[in-house]
């Protein structure tokens, strides 16, 4: 019988767990099972809303919690019930709006799993991003900022949703700006994430360990974007998928095979059973 080594193990979701053809692979899911089963602990943590989420990890049969909003949510997969819930003052959220408003940049804002956009809905990019995550957005005319503040809206993560060639540019402009009062970073090559300050992976593997009674020393974080980077700094071992990003992996510990050869599968494997 397998015994295990290292006894949590945090995965990001889309572009680590998820293959670029949005599934699972069997080898994955076989070598969470066997983790499990020898008294792991196996967690997703992502940039998705919990809403999006939770019907994938429990398609997956995972127990436990699971990590949205980049960590601003904790919630129990089973029942859905929250252990941590996050999120910006109406007054920060309605200062991020504004600064994202005065560049002319596209606007999401996600509010108790509700997803509101100033895109129209036939753009391409959101079309694309409500077709991954499996929400439709609810579209608003005016300034987002002045909606925020009229509904007190409780906002978990404010998103840009913006051409490849724009990302890299806001992502700077933002971070330079507030960087030191928010959590600015990206997570795939057209989405901008702003989310309040402390609300990172790194926070959400720390919130998983504590939770679970497992050593820092015992963790593992494996992920493919910026957005992963506090999560593998927290981890005794980091570890990207060769499909990551070159931001992300010239900080891992490790790299494994990407997420469409079953990567995941690979670490639960070197690290997680021995």
């Amino acid at each position: 019988m397998s015994k295990i080594n290292y006894g949590l193990i945090v995965s990001d979701f889309d572009g680590t767990l998820l293959t670029s053809k949005q599934t699972v692979p069997e080898e994955v899911k076989k070598a969470i099972s066997e983790y499990v089963s020898a008294g792991g602990i196996f967690a997703v943590c992502t940039g998705r809303m919990l809403a999006s989420i939770l019907p994938q990890v429990r398609a997956l049969g995972l127990k436990g919690l699971v990590a949205a909003y980049q960590g601003t949510v904790i919630a129990d997969i089973e029942s859905g019930r929250l252990l941590r819930c996050g999120g910006f003052s109406v007054d920060d959220a309605c200062y991020v709006c504004t600064v994202l408003e005065e560049r002319g940049e596209p606007i999401n804002v996600y509010a108790d799993n509700i997803m509101y956009t100033t895109l129209p809905a036939d753009d391409k990019l959101l079309n694309m991003y409500e077709r991954i995550t499996g929400i439709t957005a609810r579209h608003f005319d005016g300034k987002m900022s002045d909606f925020v503040r009229a509904n007190g809206l409780y906002c978990q993560k404010i998103v840009s949703v913006v051409g490849p060639e724009r990302k890299q540019p806001l992502y700077e402009y933002l971070k330079e700006i507030m960087g030191d009062r928010f959590e600015v970073t990206y997570s795939a090559a057209v989405l901008v994430e702003v989310s309040p300050k402390g609300d990172d992976k790194g926070m959400a593997l720390k919130f998983l360990a504590d939770h679970y009674n497992i050593p820092r020393e015992k963790t593992v974080a494996v992920g493919d974007n910026l957005n992963d980077l506090p999560m593998i700094r927290e981890a005794a071992v980091g570890v990207a998928v060769a499909n990551a990003v070159d931001e992300f992996r010239a900080h891992a510990d490790d790299v494994c095979p990407s997420c469409d050869d079953g990567g995941v599968a690979c670490v639960i494997r070197k690290y997680g059973l021995s």
